[in-house]
């Protein structure tokens, strides 16, 4: 087996804190693993727990709340 394990994450990412992070990295084309899925949120506060649990029944590797 040559091939090596790549995570797949999903990222809940705050509106207003890490996902202006997110996008000030793309702008300033900073390079960063693709394998992670933005879900863009109003609040990080706000994601429910049943997301998170959804989010790994369906086949996510991992899962980071960021705020």
């Amino acid at each position: 087996m040559s091939k090596t394990f790549e995570p797949v994450i999903a990222g809940f990412l705050c509106n207003w804190c890490a996902y202006a992070g997110g996008d000030l990295a793309g702008v300033s084309r900073l390079q960063y693993p693709p394998n992670m899925r933005v879900i863009r949120t109003m609040c990080s506060g706000m994601v429910h727990p049943n997301l998170v649990v959804e989010a790994l029944q369906r086949g996510i590797d991992g899962v980071i709340v960021m705020g």
